[in-house]
């Protein structure tokens, strides 16, 4: 269930985009995917009508053909539970802030942008795992990072702003809830590149290639002396490339 919190200076023309690739890339049927929006009140009028337009204009269709971004779900009774989570919330007091949004054809659910979500909400608790995207708004940040403290999930959050100050604050009490705090990106996976973690009920253990490597490897050393000659025949072996296991070019 990562949030992303949207702060009142936010670049809109960056967050938006990378809000709907994170919610709604792969239907939202990822770990990583964005799934609870928080966006600062003063900014939420401007920022949902940017949101739903970006929504309308994904094309969707089968995943074979050009330029589809949104498909059919794999599951028969997805939509079912989709529905129901939208029907709960618009009972609560949401509303569906994009044309069509919600609609159920077969195994299709038209992706779903909700405003504003509560905690009273099903969907304000339960991950989705699909094309929904649950919008609250917030003016004390005490909100976005109490609903990040509570969460039983810790995987990732996502900041977008732009005052470092504000951010680096923000940073400090999120990362003893979440595993990864992203910076104007959405939330993803990278096991290659960076440790893939989790915190609660998110995850237990790391996946990583880099650690995965140590952990399978035995440790092994070359030592000597600190003395002029010593030091000499290191710098020598290193430079002139004597010895592939003395070497700087490795990975870490």
């Amino acid at each position: 269930k990562n949030a992303a919190i949207i702060l009142r200076d936010a670049d809109l023309e960056l967050t938006v985009p990378e809000c709907v690739l994170g919610a709604l890339s792969y239907n939202g049927q990822r770990c990583t995917a964005l799934k609870m929006l928080w966006v600062h009140s003063e900014i939420a009028g401007v920022f949902l009508d940017k949101l739903s337009r970006a929504v309308t204009d994904l094309k969707k269709g089968m995943p074979w053909e050009e330029g589809v971004k949104v498909t059919p779900m794999p599951e028969l009774d997805k939509t079912r539970y989709l529905r129901e989570l939208v029907e709960d919330a618009l009972a609560k007091g949401a509303k569906v802030m994009n044309p069509g949004g919600g609609a159920v054809a077969g195994t299709f659910f038209y992706p779903a942008v909700l405003y504003p979500v509560n905690e009273s909400m099903r969907v304000y608790h339960e991950e989705q795992f699909g094309p929904i995207i649950p919008v609250a708004s917030f003016d004390d940040i005490e909100s976005p990072i109490r609903y990040v403290i509570e969460s039983n999930y810790g995987q990732q959050v996502s900041l977008f702003g732009s005052d470092p100050e504000v951010i680096g604050r923000l940073v400090d009490p999120l990362v003893n809830q979440v595993c990864r705090v992203n910076i104007n990106s959405q939330c993803q996976r990278g096991p290659d590149t960076f440790p893939f973690c989790g915190r609660k009920d998110s995850a237990e253990g790391t996946l990583s290639v880099s650690d995965a490597l140590r952990v399978f490897s035995i440790r092994t050393l070359v030592a000597a002396k600190t003395t002029e000659l010593n030091k000499a025949i290191v710098e020598d072996i290193v430079r002139d490339h004597h010895s592939n296991f003395i070497s700087t070019d490795f990975i870490l």
